[in-house]
């Protein structure tokens, strides 16, 4: 047998003994007439069946509470058939009741869950759960003896509705909580002294006042009800249990509940207390029962409320306490940042400033214009604006770059952050940079003239001299110096280039690249023609207009549909496809060509600096062109891609800003 279900097995004894226990004191707990006063066995056999919800002895344990109730009734007075029809009845409620309650709090224990009562609903789940059970089972009492005795006890089915709800409600909260609390101990240590071992201690104060109106409301209960003409005295006891709720914890709570229900039902059930003197039974004790579920809801209520508002406190509590942490890191890391930072409001105020910001823009504040111009960058998702900035004391301005980002406000209206970047040092050493280039350019163009004109001239002289072997290996060297002049120069114009791509202002304006297209495509023609090679072919379809810097989109195009027509197999004539199409934001354009292709894994590569995908081909190039072309599309905001064409030749991709851009879509544009 194993271990799980012998564990099972003890416990199921455990809960039938108990249950027995409590159906034989229920059945002792009897007014005038045979009618029970209290019936303790449905609460126990309410945590029976949520204790054994998966247990492997849950058939076992229907049998015997069936078996346990109807013997039970049987040995009490009742007729066998009364005892089988009790014994369905009490199995009837008990499996209503934890189906029920697995529906409608299937976070408390016993229901599918762990948790003890936390909060006032799960007391109301509770209660209601009792309720429908308790109905449903006085239903099937009904039938059962109207069918077994002929006649339909109304009055006995009354006061067992009530009696049933206020046992559930009082024992099952007891034994949910206790069930929990058993749960959350180690596995070898599930029992009420371990329980009693981890509990925290009590404060001597605490322990004081627990005890005081412990006392206060036991003494006041008892000498209410033992007095049985005080009837209208005993409206003061809820006070006291509105106290308990009040002050004490749901553990001593739901003692105080089993206290004080114990004290009425044996003074009723004696013939003492205000309840004693109603006349009829069965209003008396239906009086009995309403008092209970009266005292154990507003305790209960009362004393989860309180716990439920001491956890929300506690949680807000550390959530300040973690938004503080998270605000201090925030102006820590804002504080700490080298590139300035502004907040400005809906009221055009500035509401933040960190010190890089004032460090950057001096003492001075933010006119009216500049925060206008800012808000407008911001609503515009403009990035990269120029300012120029006059800083007292300092003889030079200083270049800083501001990017404006909106910062919508829950009351529909927008602020704008703004980031500040010092650009005075990059922007010189650009210049610098551009001008170096320009100078190195043209010192090194200068001699590349001279040797082109000296070598055409020795080429022009050495044509008229008589053939010697000599004569002609002179003119082949020479013709290599010339082809060396040329790739001397290719190589310049290309770092001259790949610079400008780099460096330049963009400037954008609408370009209509329709116009732009035809323009290179023609210019690439009579290159062909004048050069002997075959014209390219070329098939030009519908191009918007885009909003870039048209020199740079020359130079892109150029750059391409050079690409496309030099890398063409020997003997093929170059066809290429230009075509474009528009989401609002961007423009797609594609160059489709029919050349020999990229080799194959080299797709990303051929945009790096200097990379030639075909060395050994005889195709000439500084591998800088693909390169430039990435920079262009890049500064543009834009991507660019290359793919294979099935059947042979290549695909170029890449995006310009459409003319009519999209709300709220701007491209990334350098200044």
């Amino acid at each position: 047998m194993k271990a799980g279900f012998r564990s099972s097995l003890a416990r199921t004894a455990c809960f039938a003994l108990t249950y027995a226990a409590a159906c034989y004191a229920g059945r002792r707990l009897v007014l005038a007439g045979n009618h029970n006063l209290a019936w303790p066995a449905a609460g126990v056999a309410v945590v029976w069946f949520c204790a054994h919800r998966r247990a492997p002895t849950r058939r076992l344990d229907m049998l015997l509470l069936a078996l346990i109730l109807g013997v039970v009734n049987w040995r009490t007075g009742t007729t066998p058939a009364v005892g089988v029809v009790a014994g369905v009845v009490g199995l009837v409620q008990a499996l209503t009741f934890v189906r029920l309650l697995s529906r409608w709090a299937p976070h408390l224990w016993g229901a599918g869950g762990g948790e003890p009562l936390r909060s006032p609903r799960d007391v109301w789940a509770l209660l209601r759960a009792g309720f429908v059970a308790t109905i449903a089972a006085s239903v099937v009492s009904l039938l059962g003896r109207w069918l077994v005795t002929g006649h339909l006890p109304l009055t006995v089915t009354m006061m067992s509705v009530a009696r049933h709800t206020a046992s559930i409600l009082v024992l099952g909260s007891v034994g949910i909580c206790v069930g929990a609390a058993l749960e959350r101990l180690p596995a070898g240590n599930r029992s009420i002294i371990g329980w009693w071992r981890q509990r925290a201690p009590v404060p001597p104060r605490r322990a004081a006042e627990i005890a005081g109106i412990g006392a206060l409301s036991v003494a006041g209960h008892m000498a209410v009800f033992a007095y049985e003409h005080r009837f209208p005295v005993s409206f003061a006891l809820l006070g006291i249990t509105v106290l308990a709720g009040i002050r004490l914890s749901t553990p001593w709570v739901l003692l105080h509940n089993l206290v004080i229900s114990i004290v009425a039902l044996r003074y009723t059930l004696t013939g003492d207390g205000p309840f004693a003197q109603v006349g009829d039974v069965t209003v008396r004790a239906v009086v009995v029962q309403l008092f209970v579920i009266l005292v154990a809801l507003i305790g209960l209520t009362l004393s989860l409320g309180r716990a439920e508002r001491d956890t929300l406190l506690n949680a807000l509590a550390k959530e300040k306490e973690q938004v503080k942490h998270h605000a201090d890191l925030l102006t820590a890391i804002i504080d700490s940042m080298a590139d300035g930072l502004a907040v400005i409001g809906p009221d055009n105020r500035v509401t933040l400033r960190n010190p890089a910001a004032a460090a950057m823009l001096g003492d001075s504040r933010f006119t009216a214009d500049d925060v206008a111009r800012m808000r407008y960058l911001a609503g515009a998702e403009v990035a990269g604006d120029d300012i120029v900035v006059n800083r007292p004391g300092e003889p030079e301005s200083r270049v800083i770059q501001v990017t404006a980002t909106a910062l919508p406000h829950p009351d529909g209206t927008a602020g704008a952050v703004v980031l500040f970047h010092d650009v005075t040092a990059e922007r010189r050493h650009r210049d610098e940079l551009t001008s170096f280039a320009g100078v190195v350019a043209h010192d090194l163009l200068n001699p590349l003239t001279s040797v082109d004109g000296w070598t055409s001239a020795a080429i022009e002289s050495l044509a008229d001299a008589p053939d010697h072997p000599n004569v002609g290996e002179a003119c082949a060297d020479l013709a290599r110096v010339t082809r060396s002049s040329a790739r001397m120069r290719g190589l310049i114009d290309g770092l001259l280039s790949y610079a400008t791509a780099r460096e330049a202002t963009v400037v954008p304006a609408p370009v209509d690249l329709a116009e732009l297209v035809a323009d290179v495509a023609l210019a690439r023609a009579d290159a062909a023609v004048a050069s002997g090679e075959p014209a390219p072919r070329f098939s030009i379809g519908r191009l918007p207009a885009v909003r870039a810097d048209p020199v740079l989109v020359r130079q892109l195009l150029d750059n391409l549909i050079g690409n496309a027509v030099k890398y063409t197999a020997p003997g093929v004539r170059p066809a290429l496809s230009i075509t474009a199409e528009s989401d609002g934001a961007m423009v797609a354009v594609r160059i489709t060509d029919n050349g020999i292709g990229i080799p194959e894994g080299q797709h990303d590569a051929i945009f790096g600096n200097f990379h030639r995908a075909h060395l050994s081909d005889g195709y000439l190039g500084t591998g800088l062109g693909l390169t430039i072309c990435k920079r262009i599309v890049e500064r543009h905001g834009g991507t660019i891609s290359a793919a294979d064409v099935p059947g042979g030749g290549s695909c170029f991709t890449f995006t310009l800003p459409a003319l009519s851009l999209v709300a709220g879509v701007r491209p990334q544009v350098d200044a």
